[in-house]
């Protein structure tokens, strides 16, 4: 794998803000949800991924993702991410995001929410690109007793990247919640394209005490460079407070 595909892919693998509580969520794994934080709180999150399997031609990539979203307003919510990655030489990524969720009806299970995400590299800035992602997502909460699915779709656009960027600048976004427990659900998510948004996640999601949740998950990505290097296990523990 190259260079650049190398740090764009980092840059994918720390989308957004993420979830508020296991009932409300900010982002599934990767994808955004038509959630948002409540206003006066503020959520917390720190997301690990290690490249697996280990890639036999090079050292495991690993992952380290910092994410602080505060609800600001009635259904908006704006925050920022610090991705981190390594080993070659570490590299840094600030994400400054917001979105806003402008339609609700509970009754019907229905939701709608657009939101921008800014991806700007501290370092090696002259192999990576600055550009923004623009998406809109809908989402139908299935009403069947307390086990109902909620089901997510949307698009999403590139904005800028230049020549550096690599694949399509825009494509589908889905999502799909399973409660199986009251603390336990069934979570999965994708973007669609071989660029560096392009990930299918399927995990579990998990409840904690005073106001825990903790996601574990699998990204195997939709562009395999080298056979199964571009995957990685997804682990993330978030608190809201």
């Amino acid at each position: 794998m190259d260079r650049k595909r190398l740090e764009l892919l980092f840059v994918a693998l720390s989308l957004l803000v993420s979830t508020e509580a296991l009932k409300a969520q900010s982002t599934l794994f990767n994808i955004p949800t038509t959630d948002t934080v409540d206003k006066g709180k503020a959520y917390f999150e720190f997301d690990f991924l290690p490249q697996i399997p280990h890639p036999d031609t090079a050292d495991r990539v690993y992952i380290y993702n910092p994410r602080l979203v505060f609800g600001v307003g009635s259904n908006l919510e704006a925050g920022a991410n610090v991705a981190v990655h390594s080993p070659f030489s570490t590299s840094v990524f600030i994400q400054p995001n917001i979105k806003w969720r402008f339609f609700k009806n509970d009754v019907r299970g229905l939701a709608s929410a657009t939101g921008v995400i800014l991806y700007m590299p501290v370092n090696h800035r002259e192999e990576v690109p600055t550009f923004g992602l623009l998406y809109g997502v809908f989402s139908k909460k299935v009403k069947t007793g307390m086990y109902g699915p909620r089901f997510h779709a949307g698009l999403y656009g590139i904005v800028n990247g230049g020549n550096k960027w690599v694949g399509p600048k825009g494509g589908a976004i889905v999502g799909y919640e399973q409660p199986i427990r009251s603390s336990v659900h069934i979570v999965a998510d994708w973007f669609s394209g071989k660029n560096v948004f392009g990930y299918f996640t399927p995990g579990l999601s998990f409840t904690l005490p005073e106001n825990g949740v903790l996601n574990i998950g699998y990204s195997l990505g939709n562009n395999s460079y080298h056979g199964n290097d571009n995957r990685f296990l997804f682990l993330y523990y978030g608190i809201t407070f």
